[in-house]
């Protein structure tokens, strides 16, 4: 790990100006940077430690009914939330899906946001990678790409966004509020990753020394409480990353669809809002044969990436899989293996 200068603020705009030079990153808990650091795969020559912002750790309602989040806020502490994980179960179960307990503990939402890709090319710097070197090649292609991306991806990378939070977010509009040197601004946390194009190193909209301070969740979204399931396929059933997930949130009204939204994600290198899908369920009936219309759609543009083919297939059975388990409502308990097709098990209580 190379020496680096080490900043503790205690204010926003301290941190802001300490990350503002050159080289410098943001510490929150550490659980996906330090592992970078101590490989070698980051060399930051400033660590900016925003672990003690308190103002940065709340889940407040305001006065139209949207819920912030904190960028500090632990992952842990969000989905045990007793009135978080009622009004917005998908992102509740996202959330236990991931990691460990001990990380979940951890864990904060803004580093959640802006976790860096699994791709194991990426972690070996004795391979090609464009996203760790700009320019260097890519070793990815044509070499193990069974987890890679099948929506979205360049010659440049064909890595995947590995946050099972960030995909029901994208569903429901959730909205990023990014502080910086230029003052405050919110992006659609849909709008916040970019896709690799031919600049794979840049991988968000955020600029030097901006830092996420919070999370916001619309009010409407409430709405599709009573019908929204998380659902991911791993290679096991705990500690691993998603090689597909999908997010669904229905209305239904008189057992039509009234209003849908769908994200995917481990298919890009983002989460993957599927807009045209949307439209294909709104106004339908809540039937297979809808949900498999809306699937066809939602994978429609896919293209294996190398020997992935299977992840098109997989994905669009998923997202049959999960607007099925959402139409057939929201259960009152967390599966006791969260996000997993294969638990009926009941766990805990959403409104513990």
């Amino acid at each position: 790990m190379n020496r680096f200068d080490y900043v503790k603020p205690s204010t926003v705009a301290e941190a802001i100006a300490a990350a503002s030079a050159p080289g410098a990153a943001y510490l929150a808990s550490g659980t996906n940077l330090l592992d970078l650091m101590k490989g070698n795969v980051v060399r930051p020559a400033r660590l900016v430690d925003i672990s003690q912002l308190k103002e940065l750790t709340r889940i407040e309602t305001s006065g139209n009914g949207d819920v912030r989040i904190g960028a500090l806020v632990r992952n842990a502490d969000l989905a045990h939330d007793a009135g978080f994980a009622r009004d917005f179960p998908a992102v509740a179960e996202a959330l236990l899906s991931g990691a460990s307990a001990q990380l979940r503990n951890a864990a904060s939402v803004g580093g959640n946001l802006l976790q860096r890709t699994r791709c194991a090319y990426f972690y070996d710097t004795a391979s090609a990678c464009n996203k760790r070197t700009p320019g260097a090649g890519c070793d990815a292609r044509g070499g193990d790409t069974h987890q890679h991306a099948v929506l979205g991806w360049s010659e440049a990378c064909i890595a995947t966004n590995p946050s099972d939070f960030c995909v029901p977010l994208a569903a429901l509009d959730a909205i990023v509020e990014i502080e910086g040197g230029s003052g405050r601004r919110e992006v659609a946390l849909e709008a916040l990753h970019l896709l690799p194009g031919a600049t794979p190193e840049r991988e968000s909209v955020l600029t030097p020394g901006e830092m996420i301070v919070a999370v916001r969740l619309p009010a409407a979204s409430r709405a599709f409480a009573g019908h929204a399931r998380y659902l991911k396929v791993r290679e096991r059933n705990s500690y691993a990353f998603a090689v597909v997930s999908a997010a669904a949130a229905l209305v239904i009204e008189n057992g039509a669809i009234k209003h849908a939204r769908l994200a995917l994600g481990g298919v890009a290198a983002k989460p993957w809002r599927a807009h045209q899908a949307e439209a294909v369920l709104a106004g339908k009936p809540a039937t297979p044969h809808t949900f498999e219309h809306a699937a066809e759609t939602a994978l429609r543009d896919a293209k294996p990436s190398g020997d992935n083919a299977h992840k098109i297939p997989l994905a669009r059975s998923l997202v049959m899989r999960a607007l099925a388990a959402a139409a057939q409502g929201t259960p009152s308990r967390v599966p006791a293996l969260p996000a997993s097709p294969f638990s009926a098990v009941p766990g805990a209580l959403h409104d513990a």
